[in-house]
Formats: C-alpha cells, structure tokens, sequence
C-alpha cells in the first residue's frame, strides 16, 4: 500500500477506541437503565447527553449510533427501532456537526444540537404512527419536546464536564 493512500485513512488508538466504547455503553446503560422513560410515546431520553460528545470530537459519531442501535434492542418496537434509531441518530449527528462547523461559542453550538435533533423526532413520530396508529403531529411535538428537555439537561452536564475534562482528545 503506498504511503498517501495509508495517510488518508483514520486509524484509531487503542486509547481512542477505549473512549468510543466507554461513550457507547454508557448511552446503552442510561437507555436501558432508565428505560420505562427512553421508550414510547413519551421519551426523556437522558442518554441523548452524548450526542454533544461529536461536537468536541468526531469519532463519537460512530460511539453514539453503535450505543443507540445497542440500547433500543431492548426497545418495544424492536429492530424497526434498531434501524431507524440508529441510522437516524447518524444522520442528525452529521447534521449537527456540520451545522455548528461555523459556530465559536460551545454553548451556541450545543443549543443549535439540541434544535436540530429535536426537530429530528419526525422519525420517531413516523415510525409509531406507522406501527401504532398514532397522530403522526402530535407525537412529533411530544417526543419533540422530550428531547428539547433531554438535551437542555443532558447539555448541561455535558458542557460542565467539558469545562473540567478536555473531550476534543
């Protein structure tokens, strides 16, 4: 293999492979752990805190979907919720980091975050609408503000122990 194409491929230490798997169990035993609140209708799902570990570092984009589509096998709607949870937490994650690309300011760039992704719960409101029969609108404002609340708390621990621990290594 010659050396430009072994430079242009990301290779994990073992020390950062270490942190994506810490960042990834602990959204799976938040999740499961709380999980009468993480599934349903109505979500408050506080794992969603480590979806704001991608804007110090990139690499917990892959930790935090890995954790999602981990945690919501134990989720009512199975691995529907698996799929769509996981590819979807993806898709807003790179979202967000390219959204907030621009933005100086952490706390800005956290609020922007929890914006985009509590805009983002039309997926969750679609898939019980499709399984269940439920009113697509309102339960995208119900799990819509479940993650507002989710995120502005989790945010908050989360920007307090970025102030503390430097999360961008």
């Amino acid at each position: 293999m010659n050396k430009e194409k072994t430079r242009s491929v990301t290779h994990w230490t073992t020390q950062e492979i270490a942190k994506m798997a810490l960042v990834t169990s602990l959204y799976v035993v938040v999740t499961v752990g709380l999980s009468v609140i993480s599934f349903g209708a109505v979500q408050i799902r506080l794992s969603e805190m480590f979806n704001y570990f991608a804007l110090y570092n990139k690499r917990y984009i892959w930790a935090v979907t890995l954790g999602v589509a981990i945690a919501n096998f134990s989720s009512p709607n199975g691995l529907v919720d698996v799929v769509v949870g996981s590819v979807g937490t993806f898709l807003v994650l790179l979202v967000s980091v390219y959204a907030t690309k621009r933005i100086q300011t952490m706390k800005y760039k956290m609020v922007m975050t929890a914006i985009v992704f509590a805009v983002s719960m039309f997926t969750v409101a679609g898939q019980l609408t499709l399984l269940y029969g439920l009113p697509f609108f309102y339960n995208w404002l119900i799990i819509g503000v479940g993650e507002l609340l989710s995120m502005t708390v989790g945010g908050m621990i989360v920007y307090t122990i970025g102030q503390k621990i430097d999360l961008t290594n």
